[in-house]
């Protein structure tokens, strides 16, 4: 068996990724930058007032009060005239500012009177005005290759005049699901049929890590309908399977896909839930071969197969983030094998205190749903008591800040 951290080394040794491809800002959210960001147009264009109030020289309003004619209105978008000596403009927030002015008096500090408008203060030159480029000028690079777009990268892209952006392709996970017990869901299972479960939440997961998912369906335990299957997914960056990846009689899955091409890593890892996990690759495509158990099978994913989508998605991947919290219960010695429990989280004030679930077996989906973390026990770690401090994998959006 091999520990936790040289299997995620493992598996991320060599991965390079996607190729770029242009896209549409809207199709952008959660992406990753394959090229910098170069602005193909100055904002704003040119003077902006920043507020409510009135354009002029300053030259012309000395001392306060001053009474100036009003020459015009300026709302945003217009383009106004140049501004005449001894005069004011009534100009909006984000309008552009008439050539000749050179400051705004914001209309709180004004009095209006038909026509004409008294200034109550004497303003300094260049008060309340964005220049023009003061945000983006054209040809700047506004954000490097490698950026995550959220919501304020896209709104600077698109204020910056770019109508697509070039990021990489998202990673293509193609997921078969393996046993003669299992029924998709929405049908109704017969006997000792069991529902397949974690596609769904293997798809949900593979979504939010920036990865798009390719549902292969489910094979049954037989070495040319897994093959079959799988073949379906050669194109793809990743191929996953779940369940019959250890050594029992009806674990096929290598024996299946070593015709294909299968080159197999490793198959054990030094962790619980989770030790059989299969890890190879069939030409460029990365073969990771999921437990069978729901629960064992989405910690796996989240450990290995999360770092491996957001590598080959152009992010940097930089390890799980993790807390400390305080255990509410005392916790027994561990073996050699890592443990992942399943834990409630709380928070007293700005201590998180953790308690792990009585019942951890990897089976049991259900506290795998109530869990807010998971709790981290390295391999040979004493006994803890109620009150030491623990690392955990925080699952639930709360604790991820």
């Amino acid at each position: 068996m091999i520990s936790v951290a040289e299997a995620e080394a493992r598996i991320l040794n060599g991965a390079k990724p996607t190729p770029p491809e242009d896209v549409a800002p809207s199709d952008a959210h959660g992406r990753i930058l394959a090229a910098p960001l170069i602005a193909r147009r100055t904002h704003p264009p040119r003077d902006v007032s920043a507020m409510d109030g009135y354009a002029l020289r300053h030259i012309d309003a000395p001392s306060a009060p001053v009474t100036l004619p009003v020459a015009f209105r300026i709302q945003a978008g217009e383009t106004p005239p140049p501004l005449p000596p001894g005069t004011a403009a009534r100009i909006f927030t984000g309008a552009a500012l008439p050539y000749g002015a050179d400051t705004i008096v914001i209309q709180e500090d004004t009095t209006a009177s038909g026509d004409a408008v008294t200034l109550n203060i004497a303003p300094p030159p260049s008060r309340h005005i964005r220049r023009a480029g003061y945000d983006i000028a054209e040809g700047d690079t506004l954000l490097p290759s490698g950026t995550m777009l959220g919501p304020a990268q896209l709104a600077l892209a698109a204020a910056a005049g770019q109508v697509t952006l070039t990021v990489h392709r998202r990673p293509r996970v193609a997921f078969l699901a393996t046993g003669d017990e299992l029924v998709p869901p929405g049908v109704l299972p017969a006997g000792a049929q069991i529902i397949a479960s974690t596609g769904v939440a293997l798809a949900a997961l593979v979504q939010s890590w920036g990865g798009e998912m390719i549902d292969l369906g489910i094979a049954p335990d037989n070495e040319a309908a897994i093959r079959d299957a799988a073949r379906l997914g050669l194109d793809a960056d990743i191929i996953v399977t779940q369940g019959g990846a250890s050594v029992g009689d009806a674990d096929l899955v290598k024996p299946a896909l070593l015709p294909l091409g299968l080159t197999v890593d490793f198959w054990k890892i030094a962790m619980r839930p989770g030790k059989p996990l299969m890890v190879g690759d069939i030409g460029k495509t990365k073969v990771i071969g999921l437990p069978g158990n729901p629960v064992s099978a989405l910690v796996c994913a989240m450990l290995f197969l999360q770092p491996l989508i957001r590598t080959l998605s152009g992010a940097k991947w930089t390890g799980h983030p993790l807390s400390t919290a305080r255990l509410t219960a005392p916790l027994k010695a561990n073996d050699q094998r890592q443990d992942y429990l399943r834990a409630r989280v709380t928070r007293d004030g700005d201590t998180l205190t953790a308690d792990a679930f009585p019942l951890q077996d990897s089976g049991n989906l259900s506290t795998l749903a109530k869990s807010d973390a998971l709790i981290l026990r390295a391999p040979h770690a004493p006994a803890a008591a109620a009150g030491d401090a623990v690392q955990i994998l925080p699952l639930t959006p709360w604790l991820r800040g």
